[in-house]
């Protein structure tokens, strides 16, 4: 699903959507606090903006790259903390057109990669196509936040056929992130997206199979709800562990959401 023809604009469509979530919001709205312990929006916005930033010198500037992530790849919440103030010093107007000025930065970079090329990141190169897609998911996960701090539910395209296809590619992280050896045969996912669509991943005789709603994978993948919440089926006993345990990025899980923390 992951076209290198069409995930750098979707990256950006994306991205205009999340900040179709936060413009006009008052002060108040701004310092209100997300399902994220300690983080209200505008630390969220702060937080994409400093991601998309990096992004940017990754593809255009790999040697500024190297030495800024040097802290980072040690301890990447860390670096997120250190990085943030001069960010959240900007008022709400200033702080959506930086983020505006990184997230095109980052898309325009990346698209100019040879597809075939990759890309330095915290762990290992990627290819830019795969980078985009990550940076989709960082997307929707804050995205997720800033409409469930609001209240505001979102419209979901067909775009969210990139994040099904990084969940699945990502599959072991969230093993790894428990401490547990990834199974060495592949899964069947099938999940279908909003206008009907079904995108298929792994062999068609596979015995471990996972079914459901792209979005609700989406959520799981980003642990925004919890699998109790969600539309998801597993078969197999390893399917049905994966479930307790999936996350598309690297690192501790977290506390996650508790089950029935948001309603349907």
């Amino acid at each position: 699903m992951s076209s290198p023809t069409t995930v750098y604009d979707d990256l950006t469509a994306d991205g205009n959507d999340v900040e179709a979530l936060v413009l006009g919001l008052s002060d108040a709205e701004w310092s209100t606090p997300t399902p994220a312990p300690g983080w209200t929006v505008k630390h969220q916005i702060a937080h994409l903006a400093f991601v998309s930033r990096l992004a940017a010198l990754s593809a255009r500037e790999p040697d500024t790259f190297a030495a800024h992530v040097a802290d980072a790849k040690r301890n990447f919440q860390g670096a997120v903390e250190a990085a943030l103030p001069p960010y959240l010093e900007l008022s709400p107007d200033e702080l959506v057109d930086r983020w505006r000025q990184e997230r095109t930065a980052a898309a325009e970079a990346l698209a100019a990669v040879e597809p075939t090329a990759t890309v330095p990141w915290l762990v290992t190169p990627l290819p830019p196509s795969v980078l985009a897609a990550a940076g989709m998911m960082e997307l929707f996960g804050h995205g997720q936040d800033i409409a469930d701090a609001l209240g505001r539910t979102r419209r979901l395209t067909d775009r969210i056929g990139h994040l099904a296809w990084f969940g699945v590619r990502t599959r072991d992280f969230g093993y790894h992130a428990h401490g547990l050896t990834p199974p060495q045969e592949e899964f069947r996912v099938e999940l279908t997206g909003p206008s009907g669509v079904v995108w298929e991943f792994g062999p068609a005789d596979a015995t471990e199979r996972v079914t459901g709603p792209a979005a609700d994978f989406a959520l799981l993948v980003s642990r925004r709800r919890h699998r109790a919440d969600l539309a998801l089926i597993a078969k197999g006993a390893e399917a049905d562990r994966w479930l307790d345990v999936a996350q598309a990025y690297r690192g501790p899980a977290g506390a996650g959401r508790r089950p029935g923390q948001f309603a349907r």
